[in-house]
């Protein structure tokens, strides 16, 4: 007896889809969440563009998972570094070597860059990444391809010989003409003139562009970001003061003070420590709070900006991101900006506070009584920008359309 196999239908077409223009956003992410959270405002941004790219995110830390990534955007974590009191790095999580490390994402991020083909890539603050890590991926892209590629800095970097030694170490000044289109400054130059102050007008020349501060106005958390605010927060309308510390793990000292002080009368604080904050400080902090209950104290917010702009007042590090959300929101804030390993905190709170736009006192005048004192009575009730710039996101628009119009759509690789 013979047996009559069925027929086969033919194999319906694939879907054929008109290629996206592509975006890739690096940052090595060592210490805190600023780079990332700067990376994932500028996705948001681009994914505005009319013609909606698909952007590509390559992290350093692997909270990223954790945070509301938005349609049309992927997200790659890589194995982390952590960043040590005197700058260097060693393995966050894993018990290998810091050259193996290197090595390890060196690779998946030329796999991703080369599996994805960008048009454009912006690399977040070091030009040849963490360790050297991005210059395998650079290469490629200047070989195989015409993309644009872009390199990020905040407004402040660095004291000017620390930062002119890095780039020599690094090898940076050869880096930007050799792999770089432009330079994209996150800043005002009248605050803080990046260029003439580390005396990079040579190296960068035309290519920077200072596009002005990266305002939040247009930032809305997700639902989900609302309900774990609203669990954090509660369902009373008392006022809060809230104090965050980024990541946390340089921030011991400003949330030990903060559990210790004394909120005014009718008001509540919210602490925020951070994951990147070793469990032992993480329990002393919580210790501390316990007896003191007006404090509560939370780990993790991935989108904090419904909790700056629902607070009374904001105590806070002088990180770029935090430094940004003050001046869009507008809330009385006391700024206890970090001194080590790098000085950038410092330079930018010390010039926002010549121009009255924050408060601020150094990390050795940090006490409970300090923090007591401000809470009831700070210096001003809300906050000017005094015509300082703030339409970065509008200007990183309009750079970006330019960049992607210059460069053609290339096909994903097989």
């Amino acid at each position: 007896m013979i047996m009559e196999l069925p027929t086969r239908k033919p194999a319906l077409p694939l879907e054929v889809r008109q290629p996206a223009q592509r975006v890739v956003l690096y940052s090595h992410d060592t210490l805190g969440y600023g780079h990332f959270r700067r990376n994932l405002l500028l996705a948001k941004t681009l994914r505005a563009l009319p013609s909606k790219p698909d952007v590509l995110m390559i992290a350093g830390m692997y909270e990223a998972g954790a945070f509301d990534i938005p349609d049309g955007v992927d997200l790659i974590t890589l194995p982390g570094y952590a960043k040590q009191g005197d700058g260097s790095y060693q393995s966050r999580k894993l018990t290998v070597g810091l050259r193996q490390l290197t090595d390890m994402r060196s690779r998946m991020i030329k796999a991703a860059v080369k599996g994805f083909r960008p048009q454009l890539m912006i690399v977040d603050n070091i030009p040849r990444g963490a360790q050297g890590e991005l210059e395998p991926a650079l290469k490629w892209l200047r070989s195989k391809t015409k993309a644009r590629v872009v390199l990020g800095l905040r407004d402040v970097i660095d004291c000017r010989d620390k930062v002119r030694a890095q780039w020599l170490r690094q090898r940076n000044f050869e880096a930007l003409p050799e792999y770089f289109s432009e330079v994209w400054i996150y800043g005002d130059p009248n605050l803080y003139n990046l260029i003439t102050e580390y005396q990079l007008n040579d190296v960068l020349g035309k290519k920077a562009h200072f596009t002005g501060y990266l305002s939040r106005d247009a930032t809305r958390s997700s639902a989900n970001s609302k309900r774990r605010l609203k669990d954090l927060v509660g369902h009373t309308d008392k006022p809060y003061i809230l104090c965050m510390v980024g990541g946390g793990r340089d921030g011991v000292d400003l949330c030990k003070a903060f559990a210790k002080a004394r909120v005014p009368e009718g008001h509540r604080g919210i602490l925020i420590t951070g994951t990147q904050m070793s469990a032992k400080d993480r329990a002393t902090i919580q210790q501390l709070s316990a007896r003191n209950p007006d404090i509560k104290v939370g780990e993790f917010v991935p989108e904090p900006i419904n909790l700056l702009r629902n607070a009374k007042r904001i105590i806070a590090m002088g990180g770029y991101n935090t430094i940004c959300e003050v001046l869009t929101l507008g809330q009385p804030a006391l700024i206890v900006p970090r001194t080590a390993p790098r000085r950038e905190q410092i330079l930018r709170a010390k010039r926002l506070a010549d121009l009255n736009l924050i408060d601020m006192i150094n990390p050795n005048q940090l006490t409970p009584k300090v923090l007591t004192d401000w809470m009831r009575n700070p210096a001003r009730d809300r906050l000017a920008v005094n015509g300082l710039d703030m339409n970065g996101l509008a200007r990183i628009q309009t750079l970006a359309s330019a960049a992607l119009d210059q460069t053609e759509t290339l096909p994903v690789a097989a």
